[in-house]
């Protein structure tokens, strides 16, 4: 039985909301009584979204782009007051591929959806954290692989590699003003994507988005105060 958080006074940010994990998190967060906030690039996903979770607030934002950040925030601030809580779940994989056939295209792809993604949406994120002086969360989602590749992923295992380190420094630069950061560690998730590209595998031994969900909201909640700097493995059975 998952554990019911009331974040009925704060206002939650999650990039990425319109995909299999995102809208697991959108619906607990909503349901836990969050003002909900997802970022989306797909209209068409962006409407599905909203169908089965009509509280939720849709921004059309691409987090790697510094310039549409900039625009964005100036507008949520102003509107729902403040940004308490950052959810990141933007990111991508590219795997299949030896060190010798990587593009420099794949590698840059990688880097900006799993990295340069995270830097941006911190940076512009975190003053207003500051600023409110009620401290913040702010949860990243890396990979078993950045910890651990098993080869051709290279590109991948470094951008999640990347995110793990930058994870530990915000946490270090952010002590002092009650906002922890931290990651986790997920293998490959069970969604309707991984299943129509690895249909042979053990589907059993997939990490359900609920699982998932449920520890970035303990992440996200009061009760994970003494947890910064953290990247914490969910493997599930795999």
């Amino acid at each position: 039985m998952s554990v019911v958080y009331n974040f009925s006074n704060k206002v939650v940010l999650i990039t990425g909301g319109t995909g299999a994990l995102g809208r697991a998190l959108v619906k607990k967060f909503i349901t836990s009584g969050a003002t909900t906030i997802s970022s989306y690039h797909d209209e068409e996903e962006a409407k599905k979204l909203k169908s089965t979770n009509n509280k939720v607030e849709l921004v059309n934002l691409d987090i790697t782009e510094e310039e549409q950040i900039l625009k964005m925030i100036p507008i949520l601030v102003p509107k729902f007051g403040k940004i308490d809580i950052l959810v990141n779940v933007v990111g991508g994989y590219l795997g299949g591929k030896n060190i010798t056939e990587l593009g420099e295209n794949d590698w840059d792809t990688m880097m900006n959806l799993n990295l340069k993604s995270a830097f941006l949406i911190s940076k512009h994120v975190i003053p207003n954290m500051k600023s409110s002086g009620n401290g913040g969360k702010l949860v990243h989602i890396s990979s078993r692989t950045g910890i651990k590749s098993d080869g051709y992923d290279s590109a991948y295992a470094a951008s999640k590699a990347g995110l793990i380190r930058l994870v530990e420094s915000m946490s270090h630069e952010l002590k002092g003003y009650d906002i922890n950061v931290n990651c986790i560690l997920p293998s490959t998730i069970d969604t309707e994507a991984n299943r129509r590209a690895m249909p042979k595998a053990d589907f059993s031994k997939w990490l359900l988005t609920e699982d998932l969900a449920n520890v970035v909201l303990f992440l996200c909640s009061s009760d994970s105060k003494v947890i910064n700097g953290a990247a914490i493995p969910t493997y599930g059975l795999s």
